[in-house]
């Protein structure tokens, strides 16, 4: 018999807390705690941190939800009731990555810190938490890939209760959050490894070509894309943008006379200069 994971993991009366939620929350504690770590062998502040999470993730979840609603005009203009029920399902995760880093770029701004650094910092976090989120859409039974056979499952040598929830309304998928998330585990590792090593501004770059690189090929294989056209999918277009961005990023660095090693460098203002002594 098959052990079929309710993605509702408390019920209050009318109120439910779906496992999904959870999982969103510990991905972005988590990750919080390794950028915390990170930031303090800087010399920023705890607050610093902290101030910066709030925000971009208040805009992150704001614009991931405006990006889906545009690519589905359509429906919600006929049911604009219905545009602020995020709870509903449907938000974007390039749409919350691109309010993130504009806000983050602002807030940086507003700072006068290097936004390139701390982008450094909070890199292999990010995409950590995009590991750990992907197991909220297996709880949800959502983000699959077509059909597949049991066999071919079997074959992966995936764990029973993984199979057993690949198989919806009558049949099994490819488990393409399984995919995504065991590429970005790899991506942390990676980037926690290098990042010593890289120059400022580079952790951050490969985190976009490696994350996109993964996404271009799972999207290939999903069957709920948001579709730019009949066959082009918008998740692997973004993708493409990213990793032309993350390149262009390391030829630029790796060009300057003035990019620092990420170890070597103390807390630096927007114009890559380093604080002078008693600032902070």
């Amino acid at each position: 018999m098959m052990a079929y994971i309710d993605p509702i993991a408390i019920q209050l009366g009318g109120l439910s807390v779906r496992w999904y939620g959870i999982i969103i929350a510990m991905a972005i504690l988590l990750g919080y705690a390794i950028a915390q770590q990170s930031a303090r062998k800087v010399g920023f502040q705890e607050d610093d941190l902290v101030n910066l999470l709030i925000i971009c993730v208040v805009v992150a979840v704001l614009t991931a939800r405006i990006y889906f609603v545009l690519f589905h005009l359509d429906y919600y203009s006929q049911h604009p009731v219905e545009i602020p029920m995020i709870w509903q399902g449907g938000i974007a995760i390039h749409g919350g990555l691109l309010g993130a880093f504009g806000m983050g770029i602002y807030y940086c701004y507003r700072k006068n810190w290097h936004p390139l650094q701390l982008a450094d910092i909070v890199a292999p976090s990010i995409i950590l938490a995009q590991a750990i989120g992907r197991w909220g859409n297996f709880m949800n039974h959502e983000a699959h890939g077509g059909p597949v056979t049991k066999a071919f499952l079997e074959q992966l040598s995936l764990p029973k209760f993984i199979i057993d929830d690949m198989y919806i309304d009558g049949q099994y998928y490819h488990p393409t959050f399984l995919y995504e998330s065991v590429w970005n585990i790899v991506g942390f590792l990676l980037l926690i490894m290098l990042r010593r090593h890289l120059r400022i501004g580079e952790t951050f770059a490969l985190y976009l070509i490696w994350y996109s690189v993964g996404r271009f090929f799972v999207e290939g294989l999903r069957t709920d894309s948001l579709m730019l056209t009949e066959t082009i999918r918008v998740a692997q277009v973004m993708s493409i943008i990213l990793i032309l961005v993350g390149v262009v990023l390391i030829v630029v660095q790796r060009m300057s006379k003035k990019a620092m090693l990420y170890r070597n460098a103390p807390v630096l203002t927007w114009t890559g200069h380093a604080y002078p002594k008693g600032r902070r």
